[in-house]
């Protein structure tokens, strides 16, 4: 869904906390408008003000703040104000606090700490939503609800004890069925009854992995459906625009592919930790959660938060070196975004976050570091409003799935200390980037039709019939990338009997047999498994591998690699077998991210998946997003040095060359800088250390 017919620049404005200084609204907004900025979030933990005391609301000091920045060319994204109930309520109704897992009722404070179950908070909530409905939901000035924030947590209370015992009798019908798929029998943990099921805890039940499993789903949908009550009493009061609510980075506390059927347009928070050794890396962590939530829905996101200068809450409130802010908004359009916004606008105060960056800081200045580079993204933004509600294509696909993390996460063994997940889909999500190609992120329910590779590291857990799509898509041509550890487990967290990965086995022409496990110190290799020069480069030379080493047979696959060392020294280590039309590769093994690179770029070339540039320098990241009218090509380098870039050979190849205008981040953001680029093969794009830019091809 398009919001906007332009890129939205702003962020989270808390007006409220300055209402006793009325001039700093005449000040903030003079401000906002040099920036350039043209949305902000307001309302999102404004309860206490918008109803002071229960049954006594007051919205008209809000509806004259979203007027002022109307009337100024600055639209609202209005927020529920349920993450952060008043003082009152929570001291008249205790019942809304949460329980913890070791059933203590948890105080006043903090945020987020609310029990999704309870009748009389979601009544609460509705009232004060509907309220705001009531007043704001024809409001031109407002363009978006923002559904709460950061939906996060869980509450083991009576009430949720009760809700998760209906969702597992609705879930098996019968306590039989409840035992067999959390295989109770186990150390004689069987119920008699759902009336004895209980939550996980650490002072109760917590080795039955199936339980806890049931109630990571129960949670994340009870989540999901204080989001929809949440939405219900905004269309109740008149509510007529889209809906959205701030997602958060690598969070696995929700499923978000479920919480993205019920809004309209999807939004997260993005704060990369800037401190470590290698920032393209750290962008890379979050280039791969733009991808993930542009998959969602298949449509352009906002970034809905992220951070102008250091971020309080970090290990080290690390500063941006000039540049990076402007890279980071960028890398998050290039990626699907359709905004970049900061919390916050203006720094507050006190309390905890008073140390956090923001557009405005204490001083009130417009000429600190800060303001000035996020004056010019504002600048960039507002200078390519062509680009809101392009879209991103790509031919290749990455498989990351809640659900299967949170099996691996909750299996005892085969390695307890680190499994690796998340690192290994970040492996995988760079060798595809430093192919120079746009991959999508998506979950075992995505649709596979349009993709020519699909990757599928360590999917441990095999549910919505996954195996049986991926099957059809190698059949029907497409060439997959399976791993270790791989089609054990149904969505019970039950092992398959019989031959794995369950129902491919024939398509990856090998079965699994056992797998081994090392400590990060320990390696072992993957050595050629013969000197055919007609094999691919890479499975010409050895490299290292670690963490996991999985002995597999062979049933009809040609092993490429095999093990160099241990007693299985010799045995399949990479495998290629061609099923139906297509190809299906196993990685046994772990192997270096640069021998990943090397097989990864050239499983996309047999599939004549082009890269968008030639021989991608390091510390540069390329993407691309497009219409039906032109390609807009990002390039970015986050490296200290210029870098010189080929063009992509669609271009340098054609006979007639195609209209290619340059935008390059400048002193007044971005900016053109001719509108015809000679098309030439031997004369490559120059791009400045720490800087973006953007090719439209017509």
């Amino acid at each position: 869904m398009k919001i906007s017919d332009h890129l939205l620049f702003g962020g989270d404005y808390n007006p409220e906390q300055w209402m006793d200084e009325p001039g700093i609204l005449d000040e903030d907004l003079r401000l906002m408008k040099k920036a350039g900025i043209n949305v902000v979030s307001l309302g999102i933990f404004a309860w206490a003000e918008e109803e002071p005391e229960e049954g006594h609301y007051d919205l008209d000091w809000l509806e004259e703040i979203i007027g002022r920045l109307y009337q100024n060319g600055i639209s609202t994204i209005l927020a529920t104000p349920s993450g952060a109930r008043p003082r009152w309520l929570a001291e008249k109704y205790p019942e809304v606090l949460r329980v913890d897992a070791y059933g203590r009722r948890q105080k006043f404070g903090e945020r987020e700490n609310h029990c999704m179950t309870s009748p009389l908070y979601r009544e609460k909530v509705r009232l004060i939503d509907r309220k705001l409905a009531e007043r704001f939901g024809k409001n031109p000035a407002v363009i978006l609800w923002h559904i709460s924030n950061e939906y996060n947590g869980e509450c083991h209370c009576p009430l949720c004890q009760d809700a998760f015992r209906k969702y597992v009798k609705n879930k098996y019908r019968t306590v039989d069925a409840l035992n067999h798929a959390w295989w109770t029998k186990f150390w004689s943990h069987t119920y008699r009854s759902f009336d004895e099921v209980e939550s996980p805890s650490p002072i109760g039940e917590g080795s039955v992995q199936g339980l806890s499993l049931d109630w990571r789903r129960y949670t994340s949908d009870q989540e999901t459906d204080f989001m929809k009550a949440e939405i219900s009493a905004l269309r109740e009061g008149g509510a007529t625009q889209p809906v959205t609510t701030n997602m958060m980075y690598n969070f696995d506390g929700i499923n978000y592919a479920s919480m993205a059927e019920v809004v309209d347009v999807i939004s997260w928070d993005s704060y990369p930790e800037w401190y470590g050794d290698d920032i393209f890396l750290e962008m890379e962590k979050h280039s791969f959660c733009h991808d993930y939530m542009r998959c969602l829905k298949d449509q352009s996101f906002l970034l809905m938060e992220s951070c102008p200068g250091g971020t309080n809450w970090q290990p080290y409130s690390r500063l941006k070196e000039p540049g990076l802010l402007s890279n980071e908004g960028m890398n998050a359009i290039s990626h699907g975004a359709d905004s970049v916004q900061y919390f916050q606008i203006r720094e507050g105060r006190g309390s905890f976050e008073k140390l956090h960056g923001a557009l405005i800081d204490h001083t009130g200045r417009d000429d600190t570091r800060t303001f000035l580079e996020a004056s010019r993204i504002g600048a960039s933004l507002n200078a390519l409003p062509e680009l809101a509600g392009t879209f991103s294509s790509s031919r290749a696909a990455l498989f990351y799935d809640i659900e299967n993390r949170w099996a691996l996460d909750l299996s005892a063994g085969p390695r307890n200390e680190n499994n690796g997940y998340m690192d290994l889909l970040q492996d995988f999500y760079h060798a595809f980037r430093r192919a120079a190609v746009n991959v999508d992120v998506i979950d075992e329910t995505h649709d596979l039709s349009g993709y020519k590779v699909v990757a599928a590291p360590m999917l441990y857990m095999f549910r919505a019939d996954v195996e049986k799509r991926l099957r059809k898509f190698a059949e029907d041509g497409g060439t997959l990338i399976l791993t270790f550890w791989s089609g054990l487990v149904d969505e019970n967290d039950l092992l398959f009997l019989g031959d794995k990965p369950h129902g491919l086995t024939d398509a990856a022409g090998l079965r699994f047999g056992e797998i081994d496990t090392f400590p990060d110190h320990r390696r072992n290799c993957m050595v050629p498994a013969s000197a055919d020069p007609s094999a691919p480069g890479f499975c010409l030379r050895e490299t290292s591998s670690f963490r996991y080493c999985e002995l597999d047979h062979l049933d009809g696959a040609e092993p490429l690699m095999v093990y160099g060392k241990d007693f299985y020294r010799g045995r399949c280590a990479f495998t290629l077998n061609h099923f139906g039309k297509g190809r299906v590769y196993y990685l046994s093994t772990w192997p270096e991210r640069g021998w990943l690179c090397d097989m990864v770029k050239e499983l996309l070339r047999e599939q004549d998946i082009e890269s968008l540039v030639d021989d991608l320098p390091e510390k540069v990241a390329v993407s691309e997003r497009q219409n039906t009218h032109s390609r807009y090509l990002f390039l970015q380098n986050f490296g200290e040095s210029e870098k010189q870039i080929r063009l992509p050979a669609s271009l340098r190849k054609t006979d007639s060359p195609k209209p290619v205008r340059i935008y390059t981040s400048g002193a007044h953001g971005m900016e053109p800088d001719c509108g015809q680029l000679p098309v030439d093969a031997a004369a490559p794009v120059e791009i400045a250390p720490m800087s973006t830019m953007i090719l439209k091809i017509s």
